[in-house]
């Protein structure tokens, strides 16, 4: 590979970020959805009230802690931390007299009153402004956050002398084949974890001595990763480590110690957040979780050993089964082999390895390993970026051949319908009491026309209508950009042909 293509096309990182947001910020986030609440309860409470506690918000959320008669959230902070600054930037929009026109309008669009629950309270002012605001969340952290990993993604592919289209192809598949695409667009802690992980690993594995400033925000990420999602404390730890290998070999370990301050800064945060809230620095909301007492008190915060269930059903089960939602990152199996094989890159190899098998672990060790109401295995999601970047090693060793490109087509086609069949069907996630939520819950609800809220349901297109103006907003995205790539190479040619000839 020559050096023209270790460095990135910016036509590429910009198809990236326009293909992506445009997909991601098109769907609504769910109204109605718990695990959301919680965070943007606590957002809402400090902003409007000044109060850690979400006692005048708790009725729409079954995820909270009691302490001292006084209702918390007991997600971990690190999500709802980023979105005070947003929402209290977002509040005095949310005041004028342009709100109360916005609710009125949709108080009368038939088409949006259609996707409200029935039975529902309907519209009014408070609903409005608490949409708004998790939207404008949602826009600004998730969204962002995954792109941001889509781009991280992309750039150390290259690095890994990934050929540039064959990075471009395993970035877009992560990023829109897999239960990323459903978690991007959510106010869930999931991909602003994966985001910051890869953040740090990026941080980490550049090239040349590692300064201050770099270790520096290195262990930030990591540290503000595990304020954001305690499971990924594991990863962390594993990055961590490679870190300290790193440095080692560059005969720099002291250095170690400046992401050992970050990470340390923020878990002193964590601790005072946890003495403030739960009496205790090392005490978590979980622990006051009213309604899931049972779950977070058996074994430690609800790990147990991994059982052959949880294995099958985070794998290839019709219920939450990683590969057979997204069978595209099958690759990732053999990519892995391919990637030690080649020699390159061994110590990243191993990093990504571990961190992929630590959070199987985890994740087969819970006794809730499905997660409530999901698409696939979401605390197996910030393993996924690592699985994607083994995926690429041997889409880069198989590109040439036929069969490869017949399976990767067929397993690309089946990863879209069932990634996106789940993700935008109805009005919630599929519940886990459909043990085939794709034959019991996105079919009837495609066939019914119930797709999640979007743009599209806003200028009044029902169904599959509202996918309208993403169908035509995607296929004007890819062909300018093929149009321009083509014009590129024709340019280059020329240009050439010119030099030849003198």
């Amino acid at each position: 590979m020559n050096k023209a293509n270790a460095r990135p096309s910016y036509r590429n990182e910009i198809l990236i970020v326009l293909l992506l947001f445009g997909c991601y910020a098109y769907f609504f986030p769910r109204w109605a959805d718990p695990n959301q609440n919680s965070r943007l309860d606590m957002v809402v409470a400090v902003v409007d009230d000044g109060t850690l506690m979400i006692d005048k918000y708790v009725e729409n959320t079954v995820d909270y802690a009691k302490v001292g008669g006084h209702y918390y959230s007991d997600k971990p902070p690190g999500s709802a931390f980023l979105g005070i600054p947003v929402y209290a930037g977002l509040k005095a929009v949310l005041q004028t007299p342009m709100l109360a026109r916005l609710v009125e309008k949709l108080s009368t669009n038939q088409a949006f009153q259609a996707t409200l629950r029935e039975g529902g309270s309907g519209v009014y002012l408070e609903k409005v402004h608490f949409a708004i605001a998790q939207v404008a969340l949602t826009l600004a952290i998730p969204v962002m956050a995954s792109i941001l990993l889509a781009l991280l993604l992309y750039r150390i592919l290259l690095d890994y002398q990934i050929d540039r289209r064959v990075s471009l192809a395993a970035v877009l598949c992560v990023g829109l084949l897999t239960p990323v695409f459903a978690y991007a667009g959510e106010y869930y802690s999931h991909m602003v974890s994966a985001a910051l992980l890869v953040l740090g690993f990026y941080l980490i594995r550049g090239n040349g001595n590692l300064g201050a400033g770099r270790l520096l925000l290195a262990g930030f990420c990591l540290g503000y990763a595990v304020l954001t999602e305690y499971s990924v404390i594991l990863v962390a730890c594993v990055l961590f480590v490679y870190s300290a290998i790193r440095l080692i070999r560059l005969r720099s370990w002291p250095r170690i110690i400046w992401m050992a301050i970050s990470a340390g800064a923020v878990g002193a945060g964590l601790m005072l957040y946890n003495n403030a809230v739960f009496g205790g620095p090392l005490k978590l909301g979980y622990e006051y979780s009213e309604l899931w007492t049972a779950q977070h008190s058996t074994g430690f915060m609800s790990l147990v050993a991994p059982t052959w269930d949880a294995i099958w059903g985070i794998t290839f089960s019709p219920f939450r089964g990683l590969f057979f939602l997204s069978p595209i990152l099958l690759f990732g199996l053999p990519g892995f082999y391919l990637w030690w094989r080649s020699g390159r890159f061994r110590a990243e190899f191993w990093t990504a390895l571990a961190a992929t098998l630590a959070m199987f672990l985890f994740n087969a060790s819970s006794i809730m390993w499905w997660g409530g109401f999901a698409v696939g295995p979401r605390y197996f999601l910030p393993a996924v970026p690592f699985i994607g970047l083994a995926a690429a090693f041997a889409a880069q060793a198989w590109q040439a051949k036929p069969w490869f490109k017949v399976s990767a087509l067929v397993l690309a086609a089946w990863s879209l319908m069932a990634t996106w069949g789940l993700t935008i069907a109805g009005q919630s996630f599929p519940s886990d009491q459909i043990l085939n939520p794709l034959l019991g819950y996105a079919l009837p609800n495609w066939q019914a026309g119930n797709i999640a809220r979007n743009y599209g349901t806003i200028l009044g297109l029902k169904g599959l209508a509202s996918l309208l103006p993403l169908g035509i907003y995607v296929c004007v995205l890819l062909g300018g950009n093929w149009l321009m790539a083509r014009t590129s190479r024709r340019i280059h040619v020329g240009e050439k042909e010119i030099t030849a000839s003198y």
